[in-house]
């Protein structure tokens, strides 16, 4: 009888301390939760306040307007830079993607002299930050008569993503098993045959998060935007938002953050619809890397 008491009394004791856990871990949740959308619920109600301040004396607004929504297709160029921004960012995703999966591909199942010369370069390249070769890029886009360019940018991005993605894919494709190339090689399957057939099948929730990735950097990019587009017909979504709060007589705050709410909106709906692909990348990554 002492016994079955005693069990319950530690059973007890475990299941209370395992409550204040969970209570716990929730209230982190919770908090963490409240950190991250309240600046997200700040700026969308600041897009729908009337005037030029994103900040009222009240939470909620007194009245809540469209009117900078609408003001950003009507007397602003955001649908161009909307295009504009669209189709680099497509563009890299496919280029990116293309050049990351098969130089991976080639570092995991070849072997070829310079190799690990290329592998350790690719390695050393993601150390520095991107900002450092910004005038030797510049240089070189001048020299190549792509400045003020889409292409000029999007060559820019695909090539700056080689580095980390080849390194990450590699790893994924490193560990897939070698025995079922062996047996396409017996069954008469070619290099290309097996990529396409077998490798990339294979790795469709990596390849997702690479797309992704590529996807979301020129999105959300300024720095290297700034420094190659210079006519407003080429201009992207963040250099053209930016203009609208810099200088003195630009204070059109407002429609800034309607134009943010907005520029939100895609790589939203990309993480809702792909996120199961995403996580499994990610784990795979981590998993495989």
């Amino acid at each position: 009888m002492k016994t079955i008491s005693g069990n319950h009394k530690v059973s007890i004791r475990q299941s209370w301390r395992e409550n204040v856990l969970l209570t716990v871990i929730y209230m982190i949740l919770a908090g963490t939760a409240i950190v991250v959308l309240y600046p997200v619920v700040w700026v969308i109600l600041g897009s729908m306040n009337p005037g030029d301040t994103i900040s009222s004396t009240t939470y909620l607004p007194e009245r809540l307007t469209l009117s900078h929504y609408v003001s950003l297709f009507e007397e602003k160029d955001y649908l161009i830079w909307y295009k504009n921004t669209l189709f680099i960012a497509f563009m890299n995703m496919i280029i990116s993607t293309v050049l990351v999966v098969t130089a991976a591909y080639a570092f995991s199942r070849f072997r070829f002299p310079g190799r690990k010369q290329g592998l350790m370069v690719m390695l050393v390249l993601q150390m520095f930050p991107s900002f450092m070769g910004m005038i030797a890029i510049y240089i070189l886009l001048l020299q190549m008569n792509l400045l003020d360019n889409h292409w000029g940018l999007i060559l820019v991005y695909a090539g700056g993503s080689i580095p980390f993605g080849a390194w990450l894919v590699k790893g994924y494709f490193d560990g897939l098993p070698r025995s079922l190339e062996e047996a396409a090689k017996i069954d008469g399957a070619s290099h290309t045959s097996i990529f396409f057939r077998i490798m990339i099948p294979l790795s469709v929730p990596m390849l997702t998060f690479i797309a992704v990735s590529n996807f979301i950097g020129p999105w959300m990019d300024f720095i290297f935007a700034r420094l190659v587009l210079r006519s407003n017909d080429n201009k992207t979504l963040a250099v053209g938002l930016f203009e609208m709060v810099t200088g003195r007589a630009n204070n059109e705050f407002t429609t800034f953050a309607a134009g943010a709410v907005l520029v939100a909106i895609p790589i939203t709906i990309l993480f809702l619809f792909l996120q199961k692909y995403i996580i499994e990348g990610l784990k795979a990554g981590a998993n495989k890397g």
